[in-house]
């Protein structure tokens, strides 16, 4: 009997593929796109499903599936492309470990930005780590090599990557499942030796790492996503992930154009698995008088492969992402006919905060109070440092609120850094989510040093720019967590962010920015959207 097909996200399908492979537990932060992995995975745990929970980071994250492959037993870690940089010491260091469980890292990058900071590719750091990668270019192709993913795991005792983008994770189309596997056996590893990174071990384990770089090249080399097509020897092109779609959907006028050139289908390398087949890529490049190389994101592979035969790197799009259109033009081919709408002169929609939100009433609150401490243009002792959140859009009118956004957690650092520098008033203004997420080690080094500067804690109960995720800190135990921090209690202030509130709010958010030392205010509301989940969900 067929099993039925299902009709997933390429997030639902790797999550899918996670718990048909047997997995105990799955751990992440959310971070979109690959927010979904973990929230699918929720609701099978809340079902009775796996242990699946969102943590305080991406850190957090790995550590604690590196626990459950310590017990032998599998487990499923997802990030987004930045959340392997909070991750990075944890993820290089579990090369060198022996992994007994299965254990896999979903990675969902982000190529043009669409929910993000940077453009990042994530396949430099499987290649740094010197770990196996996979990268599907389809729905099923993701449930199929998450699967495959933990018996590579397993097999060579080692963490496994697997990398989507941002247009695979959020689009949907038909899976078809396979049987369940059953969970590993309880049983913690039996040589401490393996686990225990201290320099006498270290080394061994990392001549161990060393030494299975070559099974994992013949692995990756003899694997099936790595297909070899056509003949012609004038081209050769070379693809990986969605670059492989987009080539095949324009592929039938491309071979028709060549065919009026006397010209046979070219010879078509494309690449799912890493480290890259270089034997296959060696002959391929020998054969062909030019190499294409079609790859969304970084030129991973076009540096590897010019590397390897020389000549020059001409990536298709230097940022953003690949498309159907962008291909078609690097391989020769017209624009597809289209039709062109007069719409008229469209004026543009950034994003905004909801109606609703409490952020407004904070915003509001601390611009009256900055502008009533520095009325100048550009307030030039007030520096306003912020962070990754719905409140990022602070940064336009009315409030003009934010004169930084880096990365997580870095606004109180920031700070801090300017308040060591002599600025009069530092600010930092972020979320309560990325506060846990980021800025608790900041706000330590800054009780330690003493400095004055005010800390601006958000707190709308949830991580709501990914989709209303419950903070892991409840709100109620946040002034608990700053006080055991070394913040001074008495220069801890709760504020209600209310409409009505916020002349009271603004003058003694005021009373704080102006005394010296350390202080941090929490402006305190539900956001507006996760009231309206909560109210739907329990209905």
């Amino acid at each position: 009997m067929k099993s039925e097909k299902l009709a997933l996200l390429g997030d639902e399908a790797v999550a899918l593929g996670a718990l048909h492979a047997g997995i105990s537990a799955s751990y992440g932060y959310p971070g979109t796109p690959s927010s979904e992995i973990l929230q699918y995975l929720i609701n099978e745990f809340n079902k009775g499903g796996p242990v699946s929970r969102w943590c305080a980071n991406e850190k957090t994250a790995l550590e604690a599936a590196l626990g459950v492959s310590f017990a032998g037993k599998r487990a499923l870690v997802t990030t987004k492309h930045v959340g392997l940089n909070v991750a990075a010491d944890a993820f290089m260091n579990a090369a060198l470990v022996k992994i007994k469980g299965g254990l896999v890292i979903a990675i969902a990058d982000d190529p043009s930005m669409h929910s993000s900071q940077c453009e990042q590719d994530s396949r430099f750091y499987s290649n740094f780590a010197m770990v196996p990668c996979l990268e599907p270019r389809n729905q099923q192709e993701a449930y199929d090599m998450v699967r495959e993913a933990f018996d590579i795991s397993e097999r060579f005792n080692i963490p496994v990557l697997l990398r989507l983008v941002t247009r695979l994770a959020h689009s949907r189309a038909a899976v078809i499942p396979q049987k369940t596997r059953a969970q590993n056996q309880l049983e913690k590893t039996k040589d401490r030796n393996e686990w225990i990174l201290v320099p006498a071990f270290a080394r061994k384990n990392y001549l161990s790492l060393l030494e299975k770089q070559k099974p994992i090249q013949q692995w990756s080399s003899s694997h099936k996503a790595n297909t070899l097509s056509g003949s012609a020897t004038d081209l050769a092109i070379i693809t990986s992930g969605l670059g492989g779609n987009y080539y095949n959907e324009n592929e039938q006028d491309f071979l028709a154009m060549r065919k009026k050139q006397g010209k046979k289908a070219p010879l078509h390398l494309h690449i799912g698995t890493y480290p890259l087949p270089e034997q296959k890529i060696r002959n391929l490049c020998e054969k062909a008088d030019e190499v294409l190389i079609i790859e969304e994101g970084q030129p991973f592979i076009a540096q590897r492969v010019f590397g390897i035969t020389g000549g020059e790197i001409k990536p298709i799009i230097q940022a953003g992402e690949l498309d159907p259109d962008n291909v078609r033009n690097v391989l020769g081919l017209p624009p597809r006919k289209s039709i062109k709408l007069d719409t008229g002169a469209l004026t543009t929609r950034p994003p905004v905060l909801c109606k609703g939100c409490p952020h407004i009433d904070s915003f509001d609150a601390i611009m009256k109070a900055v502008k009533e401490i520095d009325p100048r243009p550009g307030h030039p002792d007030v520096g306003l440092n912020s962070d990754i959140g719905c409140y990022s859009l602070g940064i336009a009118a009315p409030w003009n609120a934010i004169e930084s956004i880096v990365c997580m957690g870095a606004c109180v650092g920031m700070a801090k850094g300017a308040a060591d520098a002599g600025l009069k008033y530092a600010l930092s203004i972020i979320g309560d989510s990325t506060f846990i997420h980021g800025g608790i080690t900041n706000l330590i080094d800054a009780v330690d040093a003493g400095v004055t500067m005010t800390v601006i804690i958000l707190d709308n109960y949830s991580v709501a720019m990914t989709g209303c995720q419950p903070t892991s800190l409840p709100s109620q135990r946040l002034k608990g967590l700053l006080t055991g921090c070394g913040v001074n209690p008495e220069r801890i202030l709760e504020l209600e962010a209310k409409p009505n509130l916020v002349d009271e709010n603004a003058a003694k958010l005021k009373a704080e920015i102006t005394q010296k030392g350390l202080s941090v205010v929490i402006f305190r509301r539900i956001c507006i959207e996760a009231l309206r989940k909560n109210k739907k969900e329990n209905f």
